[in-house]
């Protein structure tokens, strides 16, 4: 113990809070100590062979940092008296002289001196009060706690023992500040490296290699992991980050397992270690926990090898149900009520697994391996606060398997287990990078196998090498442009696509393998109740003229009927109209009655569509003018009546953000000079970035209010684009939720950026450069240039690098596009430059910007691919269906090629076809019953439409495709369909595709000077006269 040293400050920060919250609860009515007036911590002989660690193990490293054997501390309102040796009384010294009293008693050799010291602690307890706190279920043995029993049991008979146990939990360990929180955060990464990559890599092997091994053998490989100090300074995590620079190994401590399990003998209580069966390649659990700097941390997963589609759908419905848990898991929530909402999706989507389901979600962690007092269970009425630790456990114990392969398959368990943070809003999942979805946590070892044979076929093919090894054309012009591909990498392609496309019609049959037809695919819109005045009294004096009366406050029109004023809320009226016969002058007004939609993709529900309904009144006046005002009453509080719920109704899907905290102790990394886009209000003038503890801030010189928070919680992409070829120089923030930014700009993309152009900047002077002449001014500016620029990016991207080390808790990376990979397309408006990164498709030089994740795509659907067109769209469907699909339209024919080798390096199943297809209808179809829709083959139809087209071309190589006029026909009625999915860019695109084909009797001139205009319109003419003219071939039709 000669290292000790105790941080003094911290010691009196914490005794300070803990003895304010004692006195804050008996003025409020000892709820929570229950009246107690000094409490007993008793440390016993620490057995170091099978050490436990309770609340009073708890107490001496919450206030010392360490632990004291054989240790007495009272605690009063006034002093903490602690009695112990001398050898450990000198380190206490470190304590004394701070703001609350400490008074260490010590003790040596002499029985009478010692038993003296026990006889001065009683004497403070009598004197506090007659109620003692102790922690009733401390196990703390050896002589001095016997001699302690002994004489507190002669020296304080009226003393009344109380436990504190959960006041302990309350006022002293749940709820933790920074420093512990980091300890935790460390000590859940330790766990997460020893688990992925270490564990998950070592059982990898074995079941590859099909070696036999040992429960309990692979855990002592884990265990004896924790004292490879290498290990430690090498490892990376699943999301590429090493563990933090500072983490010491040597304070690092098993507190659980590491435990594995297979084979049928699953025990989710962990109160057993790994035994000596054979590990089995079926459902395997594997369960671990670490103590670092004292503070516990916690994780588990389950892995299956060959899992049935029964295992695959009850891991996805485990994993719904942890999710659940954690997002009702916040500030304020009362523990019951968590446990009660899981069960509840339990019984509702899969009630057989009910008796399946864990009798408690997890416990509070920190200094203990597990809170008693805070169990996460159907009866514990405790609140939890902002900043407690959570260790949740989801699981569903000995389920049955239908489909066993062998008897040690028959049974088999579910569980996950993650060490959370407790905060306002979704908690802060410390182990979150070891991954839980079914794809990283499920190994296929027999479809490899089966699928084996068939790359070895490929390598067999005699033409291989016997193909160009360039694809470039040498022109642009349709009638010189080559369309040869190398055959034997486009065979490759297509064989993976084939490979993607049966996976994705697998997966979609495991994951919708329950029939939606029920839920028809659509929310089911409520009826709602519009309630205009409770009583008779709101109504407005003007009524009893028995007149028309608009009332604008409460979005109201008064009818007379029959002699009575009877209101009508604006959302039961369609519109109303005035018209005139002779002197009279008619008002009427259409109510919204069934069969008459709102809107063509609206309908309006109706309580009980059968009963009767007032479908018009007619009301008429000889007072034209009066009928004219109304009606345009009527008509403005329509029109703010639909504007208002078409607000309301985008707002839906915007989050408010926890509050940024600030950095206080130094100055925040600033980036200043930079500009936002979205603009705010007001004058365009740069600001400044700030990098602060949970997330960034842009402030306008203008004003303190007007600023941007972003927290790193909420940042999904993180993008740098260098100045490289464009005018200015990005940092691009794609967020999570989208944001309110100035006057109800909701956005889901912010960027700052700064120009790069020369016209702000003279670093040898002033004032701009209005004189330059001669090619030795010229060269100098471009060099100016090009360093003013390559200092940009370095300033830029070394920026979003410190946002990304601020933000690395949350899996923040910085991501570069990848300029020679890119391609022109018109995503909306405009023709833009679009690049791919490491995990998306973006173009975020132009507003609107475009940010698609790679991971969210289903498919990709290539139109308008056939002979003759110069560009042809691309239509991303997401794997969230009720997403609407994402256009890019007008691609140069000339990137064909690369966009389907991005596509499917990316892994991601594509299709081609001739035509633009009705998405809107389409979708429709998937979302109302998508069980159905793999049922039938999923995206194979267009599947099957790109390989009608490769059939087409083996048939004949100087035609592409044909097609009937019957089908043309269909062809040019569905391009002019209204489509909710498709842009006016490939509207218009599609049209000029299909006029120039039913064009009939032109000659090969007339279609040259036509395809020679619209090359001009793109800019490329100049080429072409550099390449001396056409060049006419005949081609068949």
């Amino acid at each position: 113990m000669a290292e000790i040293k105790i941080d003094g400050k911290v010691f009196q920060e914490r005794i300070s809070h803990f003895i304010n919250a004692w006195k804050a609860d008996k003025r409020s009515g000892d709820a929570l100590f229950n009246g107690v007036s000094s409490i007993l911590i008793l440390m016993g002989k620490v057995d170091d062979t099978n050490p436990e660690f309770h609340k009073n193990n708890a107490m001496h490293f919450w206030l010392l940092g360490y632990e004291f054997p054989t240790t007495l501390m009272l605690l009063t309102l006034d002093t903490i008296y602690i009695l112990t040796t001398q050898k450990k009384a000198k380190y206490l010294d470190q304590i004394k002289g701070g703001r609350f009293p400490v008074e260490v008693l010590v003790r040596g050799k002499d029985s009478t001196e010692n038993e003296m010291l026990f006889v001065k602690i009683t004497d403070a307890i009598k004197a506090a009060g007659k109620k003692v706190g102790v922690l009733s279920k401390d196990a703390s043995k050896g002589p001095f706690i016997d001699e302690w029993k002994k004489l507190f049991a002669e020296n304080c008979k009226d003393a009344e023992e109380v436990d504190v146990s959960h006041a302990l939990s309350v006022g002293a360990f749940s709820v933790k500040d920074e420093g512990e929180l980091r300890a935790m955060r460390t000590s859940s990464k330790a766990c997460v490296a020893l688990l992925t990559p270490y564990f998950l890599d070592e059982m990898s092997n074995i079941l590859d290699q099909e070696k036999k091994i040992k429960h309990s053998a692979l855990a002592d490989k884990v265990y004896n992991k924790l004292e490879d100090v290498k290990f430690w300074k090498t490892v990376e995590l699943p999301n590429r980050q090493k563990l933090p620079a500072d983490l010491d190994p040597e304070q690092l401590d098993w507190i659980l397992g590491p435990v594995v399990q297979s084979g049928g003998k699953f025990d989710l209580k962990w109160q057993s270690d790994s035994d000596n069966d054979v590990l089995h390649p079926g459902v395997i659990i594997a369960a671990m926990g670490l103590r670092y700097k004292s503070y516990c941390s916690q994780v588990a997963r389950t892995f299956m090898v060959d899992p049935n589609k029964s295992q695959e759908s009850n891991y996805k419905f485990l994993l719904a149900v942890h999710n659940l848990i954690l997002k009702e898991i916040r500030d304020g929530v009362v523990v019951k009520d968590v446990y009660a909402k899981a069960l509840a999706l339990v019984r509702s989507k899969k009630p057989d697994l009910e008796k399946h389901f864990l009798k408690n979600v997890g416990y509070g962690i920190g200094l203990e391996n597990k809170d008693p007092t805070l169990i996460l269970n159907s009866k514990n009425s405790r609140a939890l606060k902002d900043g407690m630790t959570l260790c949740v456990t989801t699981g569903f114990n000995d389920i049955q398997n239908p489909s066993a392969q062998d008897k040690n398959s028959k049974v088999y368990s579910l569980v996950l287990t993650d060490t959370i943070r407790v905060t306002t809003s979704e908690p802060v999942v410390f182990t979150g990078e070891a991954p839980v979805d079914v794809d990283a946590t499920s190994f296929f070892f027999k479809d490899d196998e089966e699928a084996q044979p068939t790359p070895k076929k490929e390598k067999r093919d005699s033409r291989v090498g016997a193909v160009a090894t360039k694809n470039i054309t040498s022109t642009r012009l349709r009638s010189e442009r080559t369309t040869t591909v190398v055959d034997d990498a486009d065979k490759k392609r297509r064989a993976h696509q084939k490979e993607l496309a049966t996976k994705k019609q697998k997966e979609g049959l495991a994951k919708y393998s329950e029939s939606t037809a029920d839920e028809n695919g659509v929310e089911m819109k409520k009826f709602k109740r519009f309630e205009s005045y409770k009583r008779d009294n709101q109504f407005p004096p003007k009524i009893r003229d028995m007149g028309i009366v608009v009332d604008q406050k409460n979005a109201t029109v008064i009818l007379p009927v029959m002699g009575r004023p009877v209101p009508f809320h604006i959302n039961t009226i369609k519109n109303a109209g005035k018209s005139e016969e002779g002197d009279w002058s008619f008002l009427r007004i259409n109510f919204l009655s069934p069969g008459q939609g709102v809107g063509r993709k609206d309908d309006q529900p109706f309580e009980d569509a059968s009963a009767h309904f007032v479908r018009s009144l007619t009301f008429r006046s000889l007072d034209g003018e009066r009928y004219g005002e109304i009606t345009n009453q009527i008509s403005n509080m329509k029109r703010d009546a639909v504007k208002k719920e078409q607000e309301k109704k985008d707002m839906e899907d915007v989050v408010e953000q926890d509050k940024l905290v600030e950095i206080r102790n130094r100055r925040p990394a600033v980036l200043d000079n930079v500009f936002i886009r979205p603009a705010m209000e007001g004058k365009r003038v740069p600001g400044k970035v700030e990098i602060h503890q949970n997330g960034i801030r842009y402030q306008s010189p203008l004003s303190t209010t007007q600023r941007v928070d972003i927290l790193f919680s909420n940042v999904r992409h993180l993008f740098f684009q260098p100045c490289t070829h464009e005018l200015i120089v990005i940092i691009h923030i794609h967020l999570k939720d989208p944001i309110i930014i100035g006057n109800k700009k909701k956005t889901k993309d912010v960027q700052f950026y700064r120009e790069a152009t020369d016209i702000q900047f003279d670093e040898t002077g002033n004032r701009k450069r209005k004189y330059r002449y001669g090619d030795e001014d010229e060269f100098e500016a471009e060099q100016e240039e090009r360093r003013r620029r390559a200092d940009l990016d370095r300033l830029f991207k070394g920026f979003a690098e410190k946002i990304a080390e601020a933000g690395r808790n949350e899996g923040i990376e910085v991501d570069m596009p990848v300029r020679d990979l890119g391609f022109q397309g018109v995503p909306f408006r405009s023709n833009v430059y679009i690049q791919p990164t490491t995990e998306c498709l973006i173009q975020i030089t132009e507003p609107p910007f475009m940010v698609i994740t790679l991971e969210d795509i289903e498919v990709a659907h290539l139109e308008r691919v056939q002979f003759g067109l110069k560009n042809f769209d691309l239509v991303f469907i997401f794997k969230d269906f009720t997403r609407t699909p994402s256009h890019i339209n007008t691609i140069p024919v000339e990137s064909l090629e690369d966009v389907k080798e991005f596509l499917d390096s990316s892994d991601i199943a594509f299709s081609e076809g001739p035509l633009n297809l009705n998405w809107s209808v389409i979708m429709k179809t998937v979302t109302a019953d998508t069980h159905q829709f793999f049922i039938d083959g999923g995206w194979g139809f267009l599947q099957n439409e790109s390989d009608n087209e490769d059939d087409g071309e083996e048939m004949s190589e100087e035609s592409n495709f044909e097609i009937s006029e019957s089908e043309l026909e269909e062809a040019s009625e569905s391009s002019e369909e209204d489509s909710d999915f498709d842009s006016q860019a490939s509207a218009e695109a599609s049209d000029d595709a299909d006029a120039s084909d039913e064009e009939e009797g032109e000659d090969w001139d007339e279609l040259e000077r036509k395809a020679k205009k619209r090359d001009r319109e793109s800019g490329l003419e100049e080429e072409e006269q550099q390449r001396g003219g056409n060049k006419k071939k005949q081609r068949k039709r």
